[in-house]
């Protein structure tokens, strides 16, 4: 495994120095998956807090763009774009979130932030009914633009 770049030779925890690396674009798609009974899945358009699937989508376009004020070592950056993605599945709803940029470092973890908070505002939204509900998968799928270039989950 490679050095782990948010720690020092003291092994304190720091902020990455990017000020030296170019600004290129980069994007990076997240995922998540929230497990839930059929019954649950059914009543979702009788939700008396409202759709869950469109409140889910804006919490995490919300939380993508504070990911710097959640994340202690993460960088503050100026998104481009950002896109969740909310759909009913067999066995509960997959999460798909798109964040993009130009910039000096990366939008993984913008593009994981927005995924797990859509996923835990499905999880609000509907925990009322079903006490089971399991969130799963919160995973980076892809991710393109600065040295490492292009990175797809397999």
């Amino acid at each position: 495994m490679s050095k782990l770049s948010h720690f020092d030779e003291a092994g304190e925890a720091r902020m990455v120095d990017v000020s030296a690396k170019p600004e290129t674009r980069r994007e990076a798609e997240a995922s998540a998956f929230v497990a839930m009974s059929a019954e649950t899945l059914a009543a979702l358009p009788r939700n008396p807090k409202g759709n869950p699937l469109e409140v889910a989508r804006i919490a995490g376009i919300q939380a993508a763009k504070r990911t710097a004020e959640l994340i202690p070592m993460c960088h503050p950056l100026a998104l481009s774009h950002i896109d969740v993605r909310v759909e009913v599945v067999e066995g509960g709803i997959a999460i798909r979130a798109t964040a993009a940029t130009t910039a000096q470092t990366g939008v993984e973890m913008e593009a994981l932030t927005a995924a797990a908070v859509a996923a835990l505002t499905v999880y609000d939204m509907c925990k009322a009914a079903d006490k089971g509900i399991a969130i799963r998968e919160v995973r980076l799928e892809r991710k393109s633009g600065g040295k490492s270039s292009t990175w797809r989950r397999v």
